[in-house]
């Protein structure tokens, strides 16, 4: 597991974005990112957190900062969960979940007796010259959205 330490520069990457682009993270310099890292497109958490953070979208653009969605999906998912949420943000497709591992995020789960490797939700706040603020492992959906608004003051 990636160890990242809070005021560290996070690692940089470039994905396939719901928009058809490719993205890169040291592209959004100069801007706070929510960087939150989900296990899979149209799943009920999954949902829950996209549609808080849709719901919170103005305040944390007021707020200076930019939301980026990451999950092994492949963009065409993406597009579908973008389109029927209304999402106002990118989502990224880690399908080799190359940029998880780089964050830690990739990691044995455990669901009914079986194991198997997957994404543990996590949200990275990272400052307008790419270091880490804050961050969030093993993201409980409800309250998460108002915690992140709390760190972005």
């Amino acid at each position: 597991m990636a160890e990242l330490t809070i005021g560290q520069e996070v690692p940089d990457f470039t994905l396939p974005a719901s928009s058809g682009e490719d993205v890169t993270l040291s592209g959004f310099r100069g801007r706070k990112v929510v960087l939150y890292f989900y296990p899979k497109d149209m799943t009920e958490a999954c949902t829950k957190e996209a549609c808080s953070f849709r719901d919170s979208h103005p305040i944390l653009e007021a707020k200076g900062a930019v939301v980026l969605g990451v999950s092994p999906d492949p963009v065409k998912s993406h597009g579908k969960f973008t389109e029927k949420y209304g999402l106002p943000f990118l989502l990224l497709s880690d399908e080799d979940h190359r940029v998880s591992e780089m964050y830690g995020v990739w990691q044995l789960k455990k669901m009914y007796g079986r194991e198997y490797m997957g994404i543990v939700r996590s949200t990275f706040l990272i400052d307008e010259e790419g270091k880490l603020l804050k961050e969030w492992r093993n993201v409980r959906v409800k309250g998460h959205t108002e915690d992140v608004l709390a760190a972005l003051g």
